[in-house]
């Protein structure tokens, strides 16, 4: 009787089990991909996908999904959901879609914003499958020279040059040459990397599964024995890096993406996750970051959804038991509510919780809000503060847009990026910098990045004929800015006019010391500052790469804990906040919002259109060696 019974529960759990992960249509299909279409140069054509502004008679009737800001991790969510049936809407504060994937032009000069190169998006790649689903095949990549970063240490002639080349097998050979004494610790690294690259989907499914199996799964101590990889990521990277090598430069290797974190507070899972992202080729969207954007958005008009600027949301709407049912849009001086029965903020989870929830839900010390709504309301402050404590805020980011008379050809301009930095103790001069003064700050900058979009995008000449441009960026404290927080954009005042350019000229001179060329040639300079970021980007406290990528977040129960589901019943959380940052992290972070949204996981079928797609192009090769012999 008891074996009986245990079959059939067997066979229920089974055939659940098969049900949630192949029983629901699949928003994605190979026959949805088709060849590029002519690249849209017309302005004012691009201008109707990517700056519609916000009115109520443009909002889609019978909404399923309101999506709180058009970054990457929003569009990626929104397309995915649309492609799955729902009706969608898409609100953008700033007066042009895009997030961190939007361009500006300026006196000529065209500026990516956020994307300065894209890995992983070779052909068949899981990230690139997920590009052409949600852009039906639209966005093409051009892929740059192998030698793809630089990385100085010192300064005079204290000064040293490293080379990092993308290739399955060239990255490790090349770094090796440059460091002949250090193999065993370059091979170490390595397997790190590839163990990062082939298994921190067992992280990200933490965030999939019932919360409870994963917390049992890491507390129980199954998922160690599963995977080194719920370790590595709690993991300092410092710490680990020190058991590798002494080599203070090799150090600086291992870690040089700086996203403003040093790296003994860094994981050494994701610092390695990152260099791996451009071992089979680092990639420029052709067309400028822009593309991104006007070519999702498409995909989510095809669907019947629409994505409209000048929108800045000011709250979700909370009803008497907890759930999302809309949001409020400023227009004027007056404000429109929208109402959709599912909601996904893409503005990150301080944002989220702390200025767009009602007053009432943000109460603190844990206590229901029954005394202030109504008795029915289950949404726990408690759990809202639970889950801000799990982040820190980022750090701010400090950016220069520089354009110059003559091609990349006449200043000596290279697609390769530079990554700057005053010596090679990591820890010592970011904790340095970071505890500095106001006034000392902008003359003791030991980093920067240095990138030229316009050597990249081989139709840049095409669209601005003879000019130049290059974006410099570095990590700043928004503490050094924020006396100007209640200044208007572009009317802050000469002191912070003043001020912001000190960091400027040091890091234009700075930079000028690799391009000598272009000092002279220098004829538009845009300078924007944490206050900038939060005013077009919505980052708060102007982290554009959301919140801070310590080693505590990427704790295994963390992760687990955090989530696309929030406290709020129907409320969505999308973005570089899901998961990690920068553009696929995003891109990532929209996918499992859309996973948990449709509780159907869409990575099931992108991985079997992978499969389909490895087949196909097996048959092709096939075909062509039989035609050879």
């Amino acid at each position: 009787m008891w074996l009986l019974i245990l079959l059939v529960w067997l066979v229920i759990w089974a055939g659940g089990t098969y049900w949630y992960v192949f029983g629901k249509p699949s928003p994605f299909s190979l026959e949805s991909v088709r060849p590029p279409a002519p690249r849209e140069f017309d302005q004012k054509k691009r201008d109707k996908v990517i700056k519609q502004g916000f009115s109520v008679d443009k909002v889609p009737q019978n909404l399923d999904v309101i999506v709180i800001g058009s970054g990457i991790g929003g569009l990626s969510a929104a397309a995915t959901l649309a492609k799955a049936g729902k009706k969608v809407l898409v609100l953008e504060q700033h007066d042009q879609a895009g997030g961190c994937c939007h361009t500006y032009i300026e006196k000529g000069f065209e500026f990516d914003v956020g994307l300065h190169y894209i890995g992983q998006v070779h052909e068949n790649s899981l990230l690139r499958i997920a590009f052409d689903q949600i852009t039906e095949g639209q966005l093409e990549f051009q892929e740059l020279e192998p030698h793809v970063d630089t990385v100085q240490i010192g300064s005079g002639d204290e000064k040293r040059e490293y080379k990092i080349f993308t290739g399955k097998h060239e990255m490790k050979a090349r770094l090796t040459e440059q460091f002949p004494n250090e193999t065993e610790a370059i091979e170490t690294f390595f397997k790190i990397m590839k163990l990062s690259a082939k298994k921190t989907h067992y992280l990200a499914s933490m965030k999939l599964i019932p919360q409870w199996v994963s917390l049992f799964l890491l507390k129980s101590g199954i998922a160690d024995l599963i995977s080194p990889v719920f370790r590595l990521s709690g993991t300092p990277a410092t710490d680990y890096i020190n058991t590798l090598t002494k080599n203070k430069d090799l150090q600086v290797i291992f870690s040089y993406f700086f996203y403003g974190v040093p790296p003994k507070e860094s994981s050494i899972l994701i610092n390695a996750l990152l260099i791996h992202h451009y071992k089979r080729g680092a990639y420029y969207p052709k067309g400028g970051a822009s593309e991104i954007a006007f070519h999702i958005i498409r995909t989510i008009q095809k669907y019947g959804g629409s994505c409209l600027v000048r929108a800045p949301v000011s709250q979700i709407l909370v009803d008497k038991n907890g759930a999302a049912y809309g949001v409020k849009v400023k227009k004027g001086q007056d404000e429109v509510e929208v109402h959709a029965p599912v909601v996904v903020s893409n503005c990150g989870v301080f944002t989220t919780f702390q200025r767009l929830l009602p007053p009432e839900i943000q109460v603190k010390h844990g206590q229901y809000a029954e005394e202030l709504l109504q008795p029915k309301l289950k949404v726990s402050c408690k759990d809202i503060q639970e889950r801000l404590s799990m982040m820190k805020h980022g750090r701010g980011s400090f950016l220069i847009f520089s354009g110059f008379d003559g091609t990349t050809e006449d200043l000596g301009l290279v697609s390769t990026n530079f990554w700057l930095f005053k010596d090679n103790d990591m820890d010592k001069s970011m904790g340095d910098f970071f505890a500095l003064s106001k006034e000392e700050a902008p003359d003791n900058i030991p980093m920067m990045f240095i990138t030229v979009p316009s050597a990249k995008d081989p139709e840049a000449n095409i669209r601005h004929p003879g000019k130049s441009c290059m974006t410099i960026l570095t990590m700043v404290k928004y503490e050094w800015f924020e006396e100007w927080k209640d200044t208007t954009v572009r009317k802050r005042g000469d002191d912070y006019y003043n001020y912001k350019m000190r960091f400027a000229k040091n890091l234009f001179d700075w930079a000028c010391t690799v391009f000598p060329k272009i000092k002279d040639k220098l004829v538009f300079q845009d300078v924007a500052t944490p206050l900038t970021n939060m005013h077009y980007l919505g980052a708060q406290r102007g982290a554009m790469y959301s919140a801070e990528h310590n080693v505590e977040r990427f704790y295994a129960e963390a992760v687990a804990r955090n989530r696309s589901s929030t406290p709020v019943k129907n409320l969505y959380i999308s973005g570089q906040d899901v998961f990690s940052c920068g553009i696929a992290g995003a891109l990532h972070g929209g996918l499992l919002c859309a996973s948990t949204v449709l509780d159907h996981i869409v990575y099931i079928n992108l991985l079997i259109l992978k499969k389909k797609l490895k087949r196909k192009k097996a048959r092709e090769l096939a075909q062509l060696d039989k035609k050879k012999l």
